[in-house]
């Protein structure tokens, strides 16, 4: 048996790169899991991997995590579906381009807060009764080296997912009587994204994966699944408010990360 035997995910963004990763990892362990997605193609295909992979139960539904009745839709897909919730990873991001700080739109902001921040604030709160129901619930947000380090060009990014790091701490004093950990991931792994970027700047990925003290970029499923997985588990119950960086050794020097913008 793995040791999430008998748990229930929700993994939001779970259609590909980290999420679908982590999905992979959870579901593993023996995890059941609802892939929830916008991208119907990428959620199915997930869903449908998911299954076929590891046997486990697995449903998609399709979430916008910007709307506030879709993010509690999924939540309650949980419990309908598998009759309780025990782990929660917020995951999902759509990129919004690259601009200097002068010349970034409001409205960027603003969806980078709604898209980092408050779906995984809407995500908890209605999460929390299930979460507590069986000494179980886990956490798990997923922050970025962009904003720790104040990479350029991605103000909207890395004020989000600072945020998102401080609401995980705050959350995790006030739910560890509950005994729900709450920790936070700061993977470097060959996400989409993070691919799309590298293909624009090819010379800027190699020197970052050449100045990587592990010289690679992780793997989505096998690098950042493994440890999501292992905070979701027993074994990580008494480890609360944290952030691992799970990224190669990345962070202790800082990255270099410095896309062309016009």
């Amino acid at each position: 048996m793995g040791k999430l035997e008998g748990r229930v995910a929700v993994v939001t963004g779970a259609g590909m790169g980290i999420g679908r990763g982590v999905a992979g990892a959870l579901a593993r362990e023996g995890a059941r899991i609802v892939v929830a997605e916008i991208d119907e193609d990428a959620g199915a295909d997930t869903t449908g991997w998911l299954t076929e992979q590891w046997g486990v139960g697995a449903t998609f539904v399709r979430t916008d995590v910007t709307d506030r009745d879709r993010v509690h839709a999924m939540i309650d897909a949980a419990t309908d579906e598998f009759g309780r919730l025990d782990i929660l990873v917020n995951n999902a991001w759509r990129p919004l381009g690259y601009a200097r700080f002068e010349k970034t739109a409001e409205d960027n902001m603003r969806a980078g807060f709604d898209m980092g921040v408050m779906s995984a604030f809407w995500a908890m709160q209605h999460a929390y009764p299930a979460l507590a129901e069986h000494g179980t619930g886990r956490v798990i947000n997923m922050c970025s080296l962009n904003g720790v380090n104040a990479h350029m060009y991605s103000v909207y990014y890395n004020a989000a997912k600072e945020a998102l790091r401080s609401m995980t701490r705050t959350v995790a004093r006030e739910w560890a009587p509950k005994h729900i950990c709450c920790n936070v991931i700061c993977p470097g792994a060959q996400s989409a994204a993070y691919r799309r970027v590298a293909e624009a700047n090819p010379q800027m990925a190699a020197a970052q994966e050449a100045a990587n003290p592990m010289g690679r970029i992780g793997d989505p499923l096998d690098d950042i699944g493994t440890v999501a997985a292992f905070l979701a588990s027993d074994d990580a119950r008494y480890l609360t408010g944290n952030t691992l960086f799970v990224d190669g050794g990345s962070h202790i020097n800082g990255v270099q990360w410095a896309p062309d913008v016009d």
